[in-house]
């Protein structure tokens, strides 16, 4: 099983779900953001950067996060980034529609592109909806296994762009599920975070 690490900087949504019994296992660290520095990254597989983090924290440590991803680690970002953390991911905003589903008809929009995707495995489509924080155009050739309809991409890996695996979604399941909303989310974890620790990336 990969060693798993998460940044974090003291919220009470990832505390709760990092550390959520049936996720814990999974986790092996929780790595107190202030004090990454001190912190030697070799010893985990996969470092999963959450959405709703402390930006200005997260961009003074990537010259170390970038080190660990092309050390050919895996490192995985959650949520909407706009900041240039990451290479190729050219992230555009979009607007966020929490409410969808309530209209008549509705539709997400999303749909799966690479069905067959090891992920898929573990996760349906529908445990990835929700909602979204805009989309990625990846500049290099990526495998991008959810987009928006006739769109840009809202979750992709990349294995061009660095010496590692770089997983990036605007979707934000730790933010809800630790928060207490959007059922979909729990269901994400369940099979998102076995996957990153036994799955093929």
């Amino acid at each position: 099983m990969r060693k798993i690490a998460v940044l974090y900087s003291g919220s009470s949504h990832q505390h709760r779900s990092f550390t959520e019994p049936k996720y814990k296992p999974y986790i092996a660290e929780l790595l107190y953001l202030p004090k990454l520095a001190q912190t030697d990254l070799n010893q985990f597989d996969v470092l999963i950067v959450p959405s709703q983090i402390h930006q200005e924290q997260v961009t003074r440590h990537m010259e170390q996060i970038h080190a660990f991803l092309n050390s050919g680690k895996t490192v995985v970002a959650l949520g909407a980034q706009h900041h240039s953390w990451f290479p190729n991911h050219r992230w555009e905003s979009r607007p966020t529609n929490f409410w969808w589903w309530l209209e008549p008809g509705a539709q997400s929009g999303l749909v799966l592109t690479m069905p067959e995707h090891d992920l898929f495995r573990y996760i349906t489509l529908e445990d990835a909806t929700w909602h979204y924080h805009g989309v990625f155009f990846p500049e290099h050739e990526a495998q991008s296994l959810i987009e928006i309809k006739n769109d840009g991409s809202i979750l992709y890996v990349d294995k061009q762009s660095t010496q590692g695996t770089l997983i990036l979604t605007t979707l934000d399941p730790e933010y809800h599920y630790g928060s207490y909303f959007m059922p979909a989310t729990e269901r994400f974890l369940d099979g998102f975070l076995p996957w990153l620790a036994n799955g093929r990336i």
